[in-house]
């Protein structure tokens, strides 16, 4: 792991990310204001332990707290092992316990920028009908589901879902600085013009996510779960999504698609 850039300024990058001051941040790590502008200014180099505590006091992911230890000149700590290796057995598991456990309804495993990892076999209700290029791997479930060839054609609320997910994702990009992200955002807002976001149905919990599937109306709300301490760097950046039933019709619907 390289980087051109001195740990000074890439922390005063994320300091401007989260909106904070040299004297915000410094009453928030503990430490002297003068002190973060030495750092910043790089007429101080921080200890290890002092980049990882302004890190975790900016919520640095952790790819770049890496990044930040090897611009200060310290090695990495946090390992980025696949998901099939030996030592996240027990996590891999825990993920498709979750994914397999929520049948009959949709659930599926997604990376920090959206690709599928795995699903569970209810989620073919998204993949169904889709061009057969956007199943390439890496599969995008943002792509896929904002894409005219993907299943955007069968959202009966696509402007709806579209004003909520593309400002989710800018949100993402300003939090993470993920260019991969930020490639991701320029290329969906070229699918349909941006429209607002349409009034809530008081009627409804949450945003619904209205799908037509084999001549049903389906209705969705999801929820996303992440590991709430994660130290690798693949464990923090993946997460469950998970479907379920807006109405009857809609739970009918699944249970019986469940026994074909």
């Amino acid at each position: 792991m390289s980087t051109d850039r001195p740990v000074g300024e890439l922390l005063r990058e994320w300091r401007h990310r989260r909106h904070l001051s040299q004297l915000d941040l410094a009453i928030q790590a503990g430490v002297s204001s003068r002190h973060v502008s030495f750092v910043e200014t790089g007429r101080t180099i921080p200890s290890r332990p002092m980049v990882l505590h302004l890190a975790e006091q900016l919520q640095v992911p952790l790819r770049e707290r890496n990044r930040l230890l090897v611009a200060a000149g310290h090695a990495p700590v946090f390992q980025k092992r696949p998901l099939d290796a030996p030592d996240l057995a027990a996590a891999r598991e825990a993920l498709q316990q979750i994914v397999r456990g929520h049948e009959p309804n949709p659930a599926l495993v997604v990376d920090n920028c959206w690709n599928l990892i795995f699903a569970n076999s209810a989620a073919e209700v998204f993949l169904d009908g889709v061009a057969p290029e956007l199943l390439e791997p890496p599969v995008n479930m943002m792509r896929l589901g904002l894409h005219p060839d993907g299943f955007a054609s069968r959202l009966l609320n696509l402007e709806q879902v579209r004003g909520f997910l593309l400002p989710r994702l800018a949100r993402q990009v300003q939090r993470t600085g993920n260019h991969q992200l930020s490639e991701l955002y320029a290329e969906l807002v070229t699918y349909g013009v941006p429209h607002r976001l349409a009034p809530p149905d008081l009627a409804d919990i949450a945003l619904p996510i209205r799908i037509r599937h084999r001549g049903a109306e389906l209705s969705f709300f999801n929820t996303i779960t992440t590991f709430g301490a994660a130290f690798d760097i693949t464990l923090e950046e993946v997460a469950v999504e998970a479907y379920f039933p807006a109405d009857t019709p809609t739970t009918l619907a699944l249970r019986d698609l469940s026994r074909r």
